[in-house]
């Protein structure tokens, strides 16, 4: 069981969840060179027996077996008592921003049919972590879905005003919001406000897979660009995004080409070296 602690000054809370000390961690062999075979990986196909039983697939083929295009398990070092990884494919190198876009449609399928299985048993967060350093532990691309109990609050920031657009379709809109804690954040958004992302229709998913690939392409490309003052031009592209738990949902995407140090851990105080105007304009002129 998770156990939840408040600090009576903030009205923050922390998670003490001593079993994830005990997930598996590729970064360790990567991190010194030696590649993982794909045989060991828990998420590849034909390793179904290796993951807690599957809750929830599309595709083919019976439980737990192969032939499914994204699959849903319980997550076997939990952060709170409900958690899920949500495999992106069976792809072991792809991610989002290079899996052809009827895959990323399927993820995002998966996204609103597991919120929408857990919207009543607390706040449901959605979250990628793609890279090591970006606190993904296997190579294998996936994403994590955590039900946080109703009465824990959340310090999560809420939509900021449609500011320094980037692009738009049918029903969503990309931008750099002024309040950017992050260099070359990018922020995704309904066009009409006052739903959760449990309310996103069959029709709307294309849509919004297109935006999310898109701003992850162009901002990977800016990385590498000279013009942009984060030399990550032979560094991998490491990101984290998550979707708002609540009303008014948001898809929020932080590239993780800085660290944070102590100042910003002593004040509470992000220093952003991007203007977000100038990130939008740089994101607007980025071709695909």
């Amino acid at each position: 069981m998770a156990k939840y602690v408040p600090d009576i000054g903030s009205h923050r809370w922390v998670i003490i969840s001593p079993s994830r000390s005990s997930r598996p961690d590729e970064s360790v062999k990567s991190d010194i060179g030696k590649s993982v075979p794909s045989s060991t990986c828990p998420f590849c196909v034909g390793n179904e027996a290796v993951t807690p039983p599957e809750v929830y697939r599309i595709g083919e083929g019976e439980k737990d077996k192969p032939g499914w295009a994204v699959r849903v398990v319980p997550n076997k070092f939990t952060i709170t008592d409900i958690h899920e990884v949500i495999i992106h494919s069976p792809d072991d190198e792809h991610d989002i921003d290079m899996l052809p876009l009827e895959q990323v449609t399927k993820v995002l399928t998966a996204y609103r049919d597991r919120y929408r299985a857990h919207e009543n048993d607390g706040q449901v967060l959605i979250f990628c972590n793609h890279g090591f350093h970006a606190g993904a532990s296997l190579k294998h691309p996936h994403s994590q879905l955590v039900v946080v109990p109703s009465q824990i609050n959340l310090d999560a920031v809420s939509i900021e005003p449609f500011q320094n657009i980037v692009e738009e379709n049918t029903y969503f809109l990309t931008y750099c919001p002024d309040f950017s804690q992050w260099p070359l954040e990018v922020w995704i958004a309904p066009k009409i406000a006052g739903s959760k992302f449990g309310d996103v229709t069959d029709a709307e998913l294309p849509d919004l897979g297109e935006v999310l690939q898109r701003a992850l392409k162009k901002i990977s490309i800016l990385l590498k660009s000279p013009d942009v003052p984060l030399k990550q031009a032979n560094e991998p592209f490491v990101f984290n995004y998550y979707i708002y738990h609540g009303v008014n949902w948001f898809i929020r995407i932080i590239p993780r080409a800085i660290h944070r140090a102590g100042f910003e851990l002593g004040t509470g105080l992000n220093v952003n070296v991007i203007d977000p105007t100038d990130a939008a304009k740089l994101l607007r002129e980025v071709e695909i």
